[in-house]
């Protein structure tokens, strides 16, 4: 498949030597977004893609990844693996670094806005994150996911199998897996990122995945924060691509210009 105009493909090596594939939507600019994915999705996702072509168009070079075992990167899918996406990002930053770019921010969904949260809690070098439909209770949604008695038949088995409908294995969650994702306190975490660090949170107010009162917790413990509550909208923006697009790009753009 060609490449369209403006896209490249760039693979990047993480710390442990697997190559992450992704899309840079460059538009000639020294700065530079990273746009990072969810839980079983991809750089290829709608939100990634449309995303960073509305950044692009707006002048802003975007990057779009997959994650270790995810998409086209190389390694093994994990369910957790929150601090191993955490570097991820860095292997991606640090690249990008390495050739005299400037990340100007870094934006995740779902999954991927845990971790540009953690991200920013860790290493306190980037000034703008935005955090798409974020989960603040990390217990949540696993007994949607996993049924009631999870916590019993992955103590006794060891590891739960995710079945797709037609029967064939999803994934395998691990006992290990589980203990990482419970084990992360967004609310300690969230305290720990930089006072001058301008966080966005977008939710949507009909999101089936996490709930939108999750959003306003965040709101609660970020003090340089910013909360868009999309009207209607689920979890992936289904309807509503254009808003989400346009709110992002002005809170990036309105970032870009008060650094300068």
């Amino acid at each position: 498949m060609a490449e369209a105009v403006g896209q490249k493909k760039v693979i990047i090596p993480n710390k442990h030597g697997n190559k992450l594939v992704g899309i840079l939507h460059d538009s000639g600019t020294p700065e530079i977004v990273i746009l990072c994915h969810g839980l079983q999705a991809s750089k290829d996702h709608a939100i990634m893609v449309n995303l960073a072509a509305a950044l692009q168009n707006a002048g802003i070079s975007a990057f779009r990844f997959d994650f270790t075992g995810n998409g086209e990167s190389e390694g093994s899918f994990d369910f957790a693996n929150y601090l191993g996406e955490i570097e991820d990002i860095h292997s991606v930053i640090q690249h990008f670094r390495e050739e005299n770019r400037t990340v100007s921010a870094i934006i995740g969904h779902s999954k991927g806005a845990n971790e540009v949260l953690l991200y920013a809690s860790k290493y306190h070098d980037i000034k703008t994150v935005v955090n798409l439909s974020g989960r603040y209770a990390m217990n949540g949604g696993l007994e949607e996911r996993f049924g009631k008695d999870f916590m019993e038949k992955i103590s006794k088995e060891g590891f739960i199998e995710l079945k797709s409908k037609s029967g064939t294995v999803d994934f395998r969650l691990t006992e290990e897996s589980l203990k990482e994702r419970l084990n992360i306190n967004m609310h300690e975490q969230c305290q720990k990122i930089d006072k001058d660090c301008r966080v966005l949170t977008v939710h949507g107010s009909a999101d089936e995945i996490i709930p939108v009162g999750d959003a306003f917790e965040f709101a609660k413990i970020l003090p340089n924060h910013k909360l868009h509550i999309i009207e209607g909208a689920n979890h992936v923006y289904t309807d509503n691509q254009a808003e989400l697009a346009s709110v992002v790009v002005n809170f990036i753009k309105e970032n870009k210009s008060a650094a300068s």
